[in-house]
């Protein structure tokens, strides 16, 4: 199933932990995690360990439900907490006849960068910022904010920087650098960001990330959520990516000297196949029905496909780089309750479809794209990214890009989850239609 590996030094390291899990995704991108013996690590590693593959969504179905979870050896962080030590290791999904399991997110993203190397001779660097929500609690309440602050402040005004400093000396202590951290624009909200890394190692980072939020939070007193959309009238939580391609040799590809912009042929391309198949790729880059609430105008939250320089209300902005080293872009559709492994295999997936098409990414946005949103507006507009989970549905329903790139066996379980998910929101009557037609 596995090649065989060295394990006397993961031995030697899950003996000073008090338990050892191995985490996965679900295909909604919820954390997941399964406790085992590490006594038994050797055994589990080269042969996997069993589960019902049919209680976890979109994995399986109940008649074929057996799969087996791998831990990920390379994978294995020391996780320290207050009260305990974590051994933390990433889980391969296989089948019982020792192969993939063909509904496993993560072996997706494997397989697009599988491709980029082989047939484009490329890599990638990817970066994603965290933003989450400190609540007082998980149940929803007019007193629900644990403070006022907004973006930058300081204590006393930030109640969360404690939290937040913990969840970057934890995640330090695992060999994981944090770039900068801060309250955000909303009350109670906040943003950490880590340096970047190669995509696999940055969404299974993110695994561990959501996983250490939400305890560190726990502890001190609060629920940490990154729901996108929680105050109506706020900004959202969003899950900025930040990406750069490189040669094989560690070339920046999407930095020309000459070039316009100072962007290359391939940037421009790769640019071209994000906004594209941006619609058809949006139910998972925002794949909630709270996602779409958050597609609004003037909160941070892209509601046109086009790109733009150094413009946050752009969908695919190009930031400002110091260095040539550091030219990248930056999709700023996704949030965060997606599949993070989906999420990035989507965004190269297109970015590498515009370099094989030979797309072109066009004029950049000038100004705000918000003050442009009503010309000639209408209800299905391609120029928008989709408005409702709905539009985003027809959209993926349609594509033969999303379908190619996750596999039948990923996409029909996909779809099947979104449309159902879709249909319990169509037919739930609200509070708010209550007060809006219990009158007629």
């Amino acid at each position: 199933m596995t090649k065989r590996v060295d394990t006397g030094d993961i031995r030697e390291r899950l003996e000073e932990v008090d338990s050892t899990k191995i985490f996965f995704t679900d295909l909604n991108g919820r954390v997941r995690a399964l406790p085992v013996n590490p006594e038994n690590i050797e055994r589990i590693i080269e042969k996997g360990i069993g589960f019902d593959a049919s209680s976890v969504a979109g994995i399986s179905t109940v008649d074929d439900s057996d799969r087996l979870l791998c831990p990920v050896p390379e994978s294995l962080r020391v996780v320290e907490f207050k009260d305990k030590k974590l051994g933390f290791f990433i889980g391969k999904i296989m089948n019982e006849a020792g192969r993939r399991a063909r509904s496993d997110a993560r072996a997706v993203l494997e397989g697009v960068l599988a491709r980029a190397e082989s047939e484009h001779n490329s890599r990638f660097l990817l970066g994603p910022e965290h933003e989450f929500f400190l609540l007082k609690s998980d149940e929803f309440s007019e007193d629900i904010h644990s403070d006022k602050a907004g973006y930058f402040h300081a204590d006393p005004h930030d109640k969360g920087e404690a939290v937040r400093d913990q969840i970057i000396d934890i995640l330090g202590k695992c060999g994981i650098r944090f770039e900068k951290a801060h309250h955000e624009v909303t009350a109670s909200q906040h943003e950490i960001n880590f340096e970047c890394q190669d995509p696999l190692g940055a969404a299974d980072r993110t695994v561990l990330f959501d996983y250490v939020a939400q305890k560190v939070a726990d502890e001190h007193g609060y629920h940490a959520t990154f729901m996108p959309k929680p105050f109506e009238g706020e900004n959202r939580n969003a899950f900025h990516i930040h990406l750069s391609m490189q040669d094989l040799a560690g070339k920046n590809l999407f930095y020309q000297i000459d070039g316009k912009h100072n962007l290359t042929k391939t940037a421009r391309q790769f640019i071209g196949g994000i906004l594209k198949y941006a619609r058809e790729t949006s139910i998972i880059m925002a794949s909630t029905f709270n996602s779409y609430k958050a597609y609004v105008v003037e909160r941070e939250a892209p509601v046109i496909r086009g790109w733009g320089l150094k413009n946050r209300s752009s969908m695919v902005r190009v930031p400002y780089a110091v260095s040539p080293e550091s030219t990248r872009i930056e999709l700023r559709n996704p949030d965060p309750t997606g599949n993070v492994y989906l999420q990035i295999a989507c965004l190269i997936a297109m970015g590498l479809q515009g370099i094989k098409d030979g797309l072109d990414c066009g004029r950049p946005d000038v100004g705000s794209t918000y003050k442009k949103i009503m010309r000639n507006y209408r209800v299905w507009d391609r120029r928008f990214l989709p408005k409702c989970m709905f539009e985003a549905l027809v959209e993926a329903e349609r594509s033969k890009f999303l379908k190619g790139l996750l596999g039948d066996r990923i996409y029909d379980h996909y779809m099947r989850l979104k449309i159902a998910e879709w249909e319990e929101h169509r037919t739930h009557v609200t509070a708010r239609e209550h007060s809006e037609y219990l009158g007629i």
